[in-house]
């Protein structure tokens, strides 16, 4: 049931996203994602 996600089950999963949580949640949450990662790699 939870394969492969192809381009079409992940831009619908983005829709819901931005539905659910708005424009503003979203790219705030990027945000602070890009910043872990880039925090995680420099150790």
């Amino acid at each position: 049931m939870f394969g492969k996600f192809g381009p079409l089950e992940i831009l619908l999963i983005a829709a819901v996203v931005l539905v659910l949580f708005g424009r503003g949640k979203v790219s705030s949450l990027m945000g602070e994602v890009g910043k872990g990662i880039t925090a995680f790699k420099q150790g």
